[in-house]
């Protein structure tokens, strides 16, 4: 009998790429995500709303999930160019990063905690960056408050659900090789960027869901070599 996959944000970049690989494994993936997800079963919820939130939770019931891959994310418009000013971001897309990257993770674990419970060696996953991680931050405010918080909700989640055995991990990495980040380079936006294979995240991800019940890991940081 097949797991059950939980991946957020599924439809584009690296929640794609897993929904594709791990589709073709021994995972039965639900992809959420508001643009249709491939190769998955596709629930289609906007989680920056409370709303959108609950349907999802609705929406799953009681049905066991063995893997948690939460890799949603949005960031400062031009947040990675060198032109970059946090001087003309504003309110609502401040309040919208911190929707996405922080109150999303926090509500859909405490949703379906049950749903995880219900698995012999569940596991939530979550992808931060590196500006979430000491003396990483970068200019991008709201983006870098996000990844931090993230991680400080991770720790807290972990203690506050501790009796549905869930084993807890956040990945940090750098710039990762998306459609959008390879589009960037090649264009000249992002200067000197060797990025990480999306292989890698794949493959850290496979070894923590390789794990045996009795441990955890908490923080994987993933640095480009040259970035």
């Amino acid at each position: 009998m097949k797991k059950r996959m939980l991946i957020i944000g599924a439809s584009r970049g690296i929640g794609a790429e897993m929904t594709k690989h791990f589709s073709n494994s021994e995972y039965d993936v639900i992809g959420v995500s508001r643009s249709p997800a491939i190769e998955c079963e596709w629930i289609n919820a906007d989680i920056s709303t409370p709303d959108g939130i609950q349907y999802l939770i609705t929406q799953l019931g009681q049905m066991p999930i063995d893997a948690l891959l939460f890799s949603g994310g949005v960031w400062e418009e031009h947040g990675f160019m060198e032109n970059f000013d946090f001087r003309k971001t504003n309110d609502h897309e401040t309040r919208h990063i911190m929707s996405v990257n922080l109150m999303a993770p926090i509500e859909i674990t405490k949703g379906i905690a049950k749903n995880l419970s219900l698995a012999l060696n569940p596991r939530a996953i979550y992808l931060g960056a590196l500006s979430g991680i000491e003396q990483r931050a970068s200019s991008q405010v709201a983006y870098s408050a996000s990844k931090f918080g993230l991680r400080g909700a991770i720790q807290a989640l972990r203690m506050a659900l501790k009796e549905e055995r869930i084993g807890f991990t956040v990945i940090n990495p750098g710039n990762v090789a998306t459609e959008e980040v390879l589009m960037d380079i090649q264009e000249g936006r992002l200067k000197g960027q060797t990025p990480i294979p999306v292989s890698d995240i794949i493959s850290a991800t496979e070894w923590i869901l390789s794990l045996s019940h009795t441990v955890e890991v908490g923080d994987i940081n993933l640095m480009q070599k040259n970035g």
